[in-house]
């Protein structure tokens, strides 16, 4: 058992990314022909991908929906991925969903008298809310510091989100504010030539495979990514696999790959 990090390292699928991201997300931007909205907790994603959006009464975005030509409203969203603690470019992906807006009480009308109601959803989905609205996804992109990638749709609504990521954010800033001396064990545990005018090393990312620090220097900063040996389930198993990485042996060559000079 050993720590390493490497371009080569098995990691999520464009599709569990823009899943993760998506799980992770309390808000989103929203744009139509002329009008743009933030909006704030108000929208869930069921466990096939789709997303409802929940607005409250009366407010301008159902009217435009309402408005629309056959209630039909095309639309873009974007959900932007933050690093929870206070890194350099805490940005780390968006995901772009463009599609088609109706209300869903129209929507499920429509599936009932054609035959057509799959049953799909989560428990969360917003069914029986009359003022949900429902998006058909016609395209998700997922852009990070290395590119943008179109994700198929149908890879899209197979894929999962990450087991950890809504408890992401809690558990880096715990690892951040509470565990300094642990963040600096798992450096020396990797093994690796870093920059020596690193003046900074903070966790950057999360999940059940791995964590990864962000080592900030003079001229820019690179990512140490971490593979756990097994994946994590929950927190209790990363403070365990945190434990095993740093215990292992540190003999071995790896490379760290290198995000950004700013």
């Amino acid at each position: 058992m050993r720590p390493y990090t490497t371009d080569a390292l098995p990691g999520p699928s464009a599709a569990e990314r823009v899943r993760t991201v998506l799980a992770r997300a309390s808000s989103l931007s929203l744009t139509t022909t002329g009008q743009d909205y933030d909006l704030l907790g108000m929208h869930t994603v069921d466990r096939d991908g789709r997303i409802s959006l929940h607005p409250p009464a009366g407010d301008p975005l159902t009217r435009q929906v309402a408005e629309a030509p056959h209630g039909t409203l095309a639309c873009l969203l974007e959900f932007t991925d933050i690093a929870p603690t206070a890194a350099r470019e805490r940005v780390r992906a968006r995901v772009t969903v463009s599609g088609v807006l109706s209300a869903a009480a129209v929507r499920d009308t429509d599936r009932h008298d054609h035959g057509c109601d799959h049953g799909h959803g989560g428990g969360t989905s917003g069914d029986g809310d009359g003022g949900a609205l429902r998006l058909d996804a016609g395209w998700v992109q997922l852009r990070t510091a290395t590119g943008s990638v179109d994700v198929p749709l149908d890879a899209y609504a197979r894929a999962e989100a990450d087991p950890l990521a809504v408890e992401e954010a809690a558990m880096l800033t715990h690892l951040a504010d509470a565990h300094g001396d642990l963040v600096g064990g798992l450096v020396e545990a990797a093994g690796l030539r870093l920059p020596r005018d690193i003046v900074r090393t903070v966790p950057y990312a999360l999940d059940s495979r791995s964590v990864t620090l962000r080592c900030e220097h003079a001229h820019g900063h690179c990512d140490l990514r971490l593979l756990f040996p097994a994946p994590a389930r929950d927190g209790a198993e990363v403070g365990e696999r945190i434990r095993q990485l740093l215990t292992a042996p540190r003999t071995c060559a790896h490379r760290h790959h290198t995000t950004g000079t700013h």
